[in-house]
């Protein structure tokens, strides 16, 4: 290690010798410690809190481990591309990340060129149920920090308000990379609320498992999916935005698409899709806007919605726009039989694409519903409204196209504006919903995508 990197101690933490993985430095190098600026390694093992009149630089995997990490409101952490910084809170330990709407929580990249990759991410690991769909964490983490999951689905990981994480995405292997957010089968206690990931490398949010719930969380130009569940979550989200930047995917190597939602049970190298619990996260009030056909789009953008591989779902009261191949795609017969049956459901809500509508596929018999099945009970059984790829203004959002300032909210005349609340039936009449009068996530009379802790106008330059 260079004598210039001195490892700060906070008074109240334990931090582990720093390894010569951590920093393999090969590019410009963290600024030195002092007085405002702290270097973050290895292990927390002791109650601490980061003071938002410091700068902390994560370096390489920091774990959390059996304490509490507290981070006051305005705190900024950064992190440098010669050891990008993952911060995994573990089982059994807490992240207290409370930030307000004007002092946000931010995890940022600390270069000035500032790209996707230079943060890792973070990962919060808890006791919740899961289905054993992954064997242990993605992204080699130390392997004593492998294993998730339980039995606990009121297990509490702690708070995180007024979050943005920007440039995330530590890209360990091919297809083995460090999401925005990752979350490991965490329990129903935690809280998860105005949550921002902005130019990630992977996937925004991925809830492996677990049955935690969340509002008001945005995903804005992020390489691969923006939501992404499997291995049996089966949680509540409400108020949730996915906004693709057309010219940015990651490169894809087994002919995987980017897209909006990405929702799987098992991935059956590892487990038949049969397999139980079974993943089925119950969602409201999303509004997802994809690259519709820009001239820059990328050729490996997918699907508005890719429901695969025996999920169940219900998604309510929502819009989903400018999906570049098919705007709901159901790719096999177990997930297909789950809409067919009225198990899973695209209720009340908006639907465009810039190409075909509907898609399903198996490939191994003859398909339960084809596209035209799938239509008729998305508008007929299910009230959702469609519209033709020429008429996405139809909807009547402000301005959900432009990718470096978009304005979300429905104009007057809107079909996403209902006199009445929206419908909340069966599983969306839980408590947990709010009983709007709109579509999609976005108030048209309190837009609180505006509000300051929200990060817009962050291209990011792709060749």
């Amino acid at each position: 290690m260079k004598k210039n990197y001195v490892l700060a101690l906070l008074a109240a933490a334990s931090f582990a010798a720093c390894s010569k993985k951590d920093d393999n430095n090969n590019t410009t190098p963290p600024p030195a410690s002092g007085n405002d600026t702290i270097m973050i390694r290895n292990k927390i093992t002791a109650n601490q809190t980061w003071n938002k009149n410091k700068v902390y630089v994560l370096r390489g995997y920091v774990y959390v481990d059996n304490a509490t990490l507290s981070i006051e409101a305005g705190t900024k952490i950064i992190s440098m591309r010669d050891s990008a910084g993952v911060l995994v809170v573990y089982k059994g330990a807490q992240l207290q990340a409370n930030g307000t709407a004007d002092n946000p929580i931010v995890f940022t990249s600390g270069h000035t060129e500032k790209k996707p990759g230079d943060l890792g991410g973070i990962v919060l690991v808890g006791k919740a149920t899961g289905n054993g769909n992954h064997s242990k964490i993605e992204g080699n983490v130390d392997a004593a920090y492998s294993a998730f999951g339980g039995n606990q689905d009121d297990d509490n990981s702690g708070s995180l308000q007024y979050v943005r994480i920007e440039y995330a995405g530590k890209a360990v292997a091919a297809n083995d990379e460090i999401n925005g957010l990752s979350l490991y089968c965490v329990g129903n206690k935690t809280t998860l609320n105005y949550i921002q990931v902005v130019n990630g490398l992977d996937d925004a949010f991925e809830f492996f498992g677990g049955s935690v719930n969340a509002k008001h969380l945005i995903a804005y130009n992020c390489a691969d999916d923006d939501f992404d569940m499997d291995d049996a979550y089966h949680g509540m989200i409400q108020f949730a935005v996915s906004v693709k930047q057309p010219s940015f995917t990651d490169k894809k190597s087994d002919g995987d698409v980017s897209n909006n939602f990405e929702v799987d049970n098992t991935n059956p190298k590892n487990l038949p899709i049969t397999t139980t619990p079974t993943t089925f996260p119950v969602l409201s009030n999303f509004t997802a806007i994809g690259p519709n056909n820009d001239v820059r789009t990328s050729a490996d953008y997918g699907y508005g919605m890719r429901w695969r591989r025996g999920t169940k779902f219900i998604l309510g009261n929502s819009i989903i726009m400018g999906a570049q191949k098919a705007a709901l795609r159901i790719d096999d017969n177990v997930t297909i039989g789950f809409y067919a049956d009225g198990t899973s459901g695209l209720k009340n809500s908006l639907l465009h694409g810039s190409s075909d509508l509907f898609s399903t596929a198996d490939g191994s018999a003859a398909v339960v519903l084809d596209a035209a099945g799938l239509q008729n009970l998305v508008t007929g059984r299910d009230a959702t409204k469609i519209f033709a790829a020429a008429n996405a203004g139809d909807i009547k959002l402000k301005d959900p196209f432009n990718n470096k300032t978009p304005d979300l909210a429905p104009q007057t005349g809107s079909p996403a504006i209902v006199a009445d609340p929206a419908k909340f039936d069966g599983k969306l009449a839980d408590a947990f919903f709010e009983k709007v009068k709109y579509l999609g996530a976005v108030d048209p009379a309190n837009d609180w995508t505006k509000a300051k802790w929200v990060a817009w106008d962050r291209i990011v330059v792709t060749q």
